[in-house]
């Protein structure tokens, strides 16, 4: 399934969810979108909201899922930007269909579990470390694992979702943004929506990022930004360094920040995406 926001006769941008999540998750305030001109596109990826599950799937498998749905909207050539584990996914659809891809935004993007030189859990909440210690042991404990903690993440969002994710060490600045009243509902939503058909998007996201991806970020040749915060600790920096590293022609962007973006950065974000090529 898949929603529309912003101006339906702005200029596409395709907006890949992170996990968990679905095709709520946006900007609270759909005028930001309105006021720079864009057409965001939002889909359910695999297993997550009404979409079914593709069990097995690659980061590489969402590119036939954007350009089918692209094509089901008269799309030919679209921006994409993705977060966190959506940031790969972008760029899958940034490196296979540069014909129809104008610029690309990965924003606060794992980089391969097996990239070379990267120690890929420095400096990574030891709760997200849990996870992946799951997903190398396999999918039984990873679903019965995540089943336990999806419930407790939709306990958290419906009493009060500023307590979202407490557990995990975040920064101050992301406490903040999750304390924010205008995202309550988004976030609520985004993560019920998530849930709803049980815990497989959340499953297949997570063994997505041990798996061979399908693609190389080499192949990228289309204008692309790989956005990472220094006090991240869902993505830590040496991700986005490493991608920034290894995009062709990448335009790094570093902030102070942690995971979560403000209103600035969307729009930042957004007015890049939409720059003629």
């Amino acid at each position: 399934m898949f929603a529309e926001w912003g101006s339906p006769e702005g200029s596409p941008v395709f907006t890949l969810h992170g996990g968990p999540g679905s095709r709520f998750a946006r900007f609270f305030d759909e005028g930001v979108y309105v006021d720079v001109g864009a057409r965001v596109i939002t889909y359910d990826r695999p297993g997550y909201g009404g979409s079914d599950r593709q069990r097995g799937r690659a980061m590489a498998d969402c590119v036939a899922d954007v350009v089918a749905l692209a094509d089901h909207l008269e799309i030919e050539r679209f921006a994409v930007t993705g977060g966190s584990v959506g940031g790969p996914h972008c760029l899958a659809v940034a490196a296979r269909v540069p014909d129809r891809v104008t610029r690309a935004n990965c924003a606060v993007g794992l980089a391969p579990f097996d990239a070379p030189g990267v120690d890929w859990f420095a400096g990574m909440d030891p709760l997200n470390v849990r996870e992946i210690e799951w997903a190398l042991e396999g999918e039984e404990t990873l679903a019965r694992e995540l089943e336990r903690e999806a419930a407790a993440m939709l306990e958290q969002v419906a009493r009060d979702p500023s307590t979202f994710l407490s557990d995990w060490q975040l920064p101050e600045g992301d406490r903040e943004k999750l304390a924010e009243d205008e995202g309550s509902e988004v976030l609520r939503q985004t993560i019920n929506e998530a849930f709803r058909r049980g815990v497989w998007g959340y499953v297949d996201d997570t063994l997505c990022l041990i798996r061979p991806w399908g693609f190389s970020v080499s192949e990228i040749r289309v204008a692309t930004r790989i956005v990472y915060g220094l006090s991240d600790v869902l993505v830590p920096r040496q991700h986005g360094e490493w991608l920034a590293r290894n995009v062709p022609k990448a335009v790094a962007v570093v902030r102070e920040q942690g995971h979560m973006s403000d209103r600035d950065q969307v729009i930042d974000e957004l007015r890049w995406l939409l720059e003629p090529v």
